[in-house]
């Protein structure tokens, strides 16, 4: 099998092992099968902006070019930061845009991927995020009417619980099944001010993700197509955005949206 187009983050489908999907120009390639097969890479050496397809010499988060990246407003600060997010109050890069994406309800939730974490996601995106970030568990935390109210109870919790993914100990081996994350929003309640705590969610449910991997890596090495322009390796795993390679590399799909690549598969 041979493909070649602009590559973004993978699709994603939660069942009883996540099922992935790439895309590659037009196509969708089915990724699961391609576990414990040798892939090749050539980087093309061109970038397109995954919004106005412009060729960029530099991608900005994560595939806009820079106009696209200082004016549209998926890539405003308040994405990485909800609690900045001020379409509540009228204001936004594009209020349309933020009727359908921030005066929506948020989910403030616990995962555990590599480490306990906070997080806040769009409930259209429940469980696209936390299968994105690799989380092995999630469970709702809260659920708001809009983002700037679910960054205001992410930053109130910042202190007691990290915010980031540790993407290194997320790739190895997972340790979630000491982590008790009923337990732990339990405790996140108690944290949080009385007025804040009316949007606790009432779901409890734990939700659990099972990733095609057939090797944990113990040493990981984390490449880009900048400086490896050509790379081939046999597959041994697929979690978060990362494809994982019998030699311990692993490549961030999602780091490289907008590369126009070439991938082979030896049958």
């Amino acid at each position: 099998m041979q493909k070649q187009g602009n590559i973004s983050k993978m699709r994603t489908d939660l069942k009883d092992v996540v099922e992935y999907q790439l895309p590659i120009g037009e196509d969708l390639v089915e990724m699961n099968p391609l576990v414990g097969k040798k892939l090749s890479f050539t980087y093309l050496g061109q970038i397109n902006c995954i919004h106005c397809g412009k060729i960029t010499k530099t991608s900005f988060s994560q595939g806009y070019c820079y106009s696209c990246f200082t004016t549209l407003p998926q890539t405003d600060a308040s994405i990485l930061r909800p609690e900045l997010d001020l379409s509540y109050l009228g204001i936004s890069r594009d209020m349309e845009w933020s009727k359908k994406h921030t005066l929506q309800p948020h989910f403030v939730y616990l995962a555990y991927s590599g480490n306990l974490k906070v997080g806040v996601t769009r409930e259209s995106q429940v469980p696209t995020r936390w299968m994105d970030q690799g989380a092995s568990k999630a469970i709702k935390l809260a659920k708001t009417p809009n983002r700037h109210i679910a960054g205001v109870i992410e930053v109130a919790l910042k202190e007691h619980f990290s915010d980031k993914t540790n993407w290194r100990a997320m790739l190895k081996l997972d340790n979630a099944d000491g982590v008790d994350l009923l337990s732990e929003k339990q405790k996140a309640s108690q944290l949080l001010h009385p007025e804040l705590q009316q949007y606790i969610s009432d779901e409890d449910q734990v939700f659990e993700m099972i990733y095609p991997m057939v090797l944990q890596p113990e040493k990981i090495v984390s490449f880009g197509f900048e400086k490896e322009k050509e790379y081939s390796g046999i597959l041994k795993g697929i979690k978060g955005q990362y494809l994982i390679f019998d030699d311990g590399k692993v490549l961030n799909i999602r780091k490289h949206s907008g590369y126009l690549i070439e991938l082979s598969v030896e049958d």
